[in-house]
Order: C-alpha cells, then structure tokens, then sequence
C-alpha cells in the first residue's frame, strides 16, 4: 500500500497565486454536507462539525467575501436538492462523474483519491478484491449511488447491482460500524477517508489489496449557478500558495479522529 501521502495529497500542481479574485460582497451561500465522511466533514466528540472540506468552504469564504451557512442532508437526498436548488453549495467528498453532470455542475477537482479496500484488522480470509470475490460468503457494504458501490459491482463483484453480497447503509458510518461488528466484511472507500478510519481504530481497522481507480472530488451546485467560476476562482488561488496542501497534511497525516 502506498504511503498516506500518496493517497491524500493529489492537489493541483502550484502555480504562481491568483490575483484579483472575484468579491461576492456579503452574499450568504447556503452549504449542505452530510456530516458522516471523516476527515472531509464530521461532528468531533463534541458534537461539533468538522473537516477538511469545512476549513477549505471558510478559506474560500474568506477569499471570495461570501458568508456560508451550513445545513445538513443524507448522502441520498444531496444530488437531487442541489439539482432543484434548495441549496447553492454541496460538499461531501462527491465523486466527480459524467451522469452527475447531468443533474448539477461540478466545480474543479479539489482533491484526487485512490479507492481502497477496508476490512477489519483481523481479517485473514482475504487480501484483494479477486479473494473477495472469490467466497461467495464474504459481504460488502455500500451506500447506493456512490462511486465505492459501483466500484464494488462491477471491479469486484460480478456486475449485477442487485448482487445480494452487497448490503446497502445509508449512510458510509453506517456501514463501518456493520465491518467493525462483523455484519460485513468490506467497505470500499476513497483512500483518504479509509485512512482516517484507520488511523482512528487502534488497529480494528485496516487496508489491504491495491488501489481500484482514482476518483476526482468537486463541490456541487445548481446547474447554470454563478458561484461556479469564484469558487473555481479561489480553488486554484489555494492550490497556488499552498493551501490546500496544509489542509492535507492537517487531515491526512497529522489528525487522528476524536483528537
């Protein structure tokens, strides 16, 4: 498996930083995210919601003049109330993809991943996805419509998404808590949040196998929204002067969940 820093850092190369960003004067921007998909954005012991994709809104907040207020929503009700504009921003380490364009617009990517295998720490009946796919008696969770379930369909399993060996969470710490108590025996993730998992368990937790594909992430909005081109604007002027790869090495290599 390739260092963390291999799998969280994937940000745009530097450039010289941006001038002149564009001054959204105030305007309030309404954010909706899950809360449940550590370290991009989660509630800490506290109760308080917090992540990488919470510090990177506030510094583009920050950058473009905006006032942000944050309202929460599950995974499976986001595509669709951004699509019909109950809010202007989402964020929740969404996958970057041609059929969710179809829906909402996408901002540049912010952060690249790798998707990786997540099993329990003892496990020993399974290295990779050709061993996993090979015991038919062996579960996966997943959460329908994201990326790491159809990863699971059609890179691990045989290709039919009603395949019974796929058990569907609503949400991705649902899923988790069912690896952890032995409901399921695997959960496909994006690198830096399997990471974070790991890192938070004591050894309960682990990656095994080899990366299944990298995935690009990108805030949503309502199609035709304005609040594209400024928040592109300040991804790239983050990406310039190093930013973005502080928040990584604030989530990715030096947090450990419930800290």
């Amino acid at each position: 498996m390739r260092r963390l820093a291999a799998l969280a850092a994937l940000m745009l190369a530097p450039t010289a930083a941006l001038a002149d960003l564009p001054d959204l004067a105030g305007r309030e921007v309404v954010v909706v995210t899950e809360n449940a998909y550590p370290p991009l954005q989660f509630l800490d012991s506290s109760g308080k919601a917090i992540g990488w994709e919470y510090d990177a809104m506030d510094e583009i907040a920050k950058r473009l003049n905006m006032t942000v207020r944050y309202e929460n929503s599950s995974w499976d009700a986001m595509i669709p109330a951004i699509s019909e504009a109950q809010y202007d921003i989402g964020m929740t380490g969404i996958t970057i993809r041609d059929d969710r364009k179809e829906m909402v617009d996408f901002s540049d990517p912010y952060m690249r991943s790798e998707m990786v295998m997540m099993v329990r720490g003892d496990e020993t009946r399974f290295s990779d996805a050709p061993g996993f796919a090979a015991d038919p008696a062996l579960l996966m969770a997943a959460q329908p419509g994201t990326t790491p379930f159809y990863v699971g369909v059609y890179e691990v399993l045989d290709g039919d998404e009603a395949n019974p060996r796929i058990k569907l969470f609503e949400t991705f710490g649902a899923g988790v808590a069912a690896l952890r108590s032995g409901d399921v025996d695997l959960v496909l993730t994006d690198g830096t949040s399997g990471n974070g998992y790991v890192a938070a368990s004591e050894g309960a937790l682990k990656l095994v196998g080899t990366p299944l594909g990298t995935e690009d992430f990108g805030f949503i909005f309502p199609t035709g929204s304005d609040l594209v081109a400024p928040v592109n604007a300040a991804i790239a002027d983050m990406a310039a002067d190093g930013t973005l790869e502080a928040l990584n090495t604030r989530w990715f290599l030096d947090f450990k969940m419930g800290e």
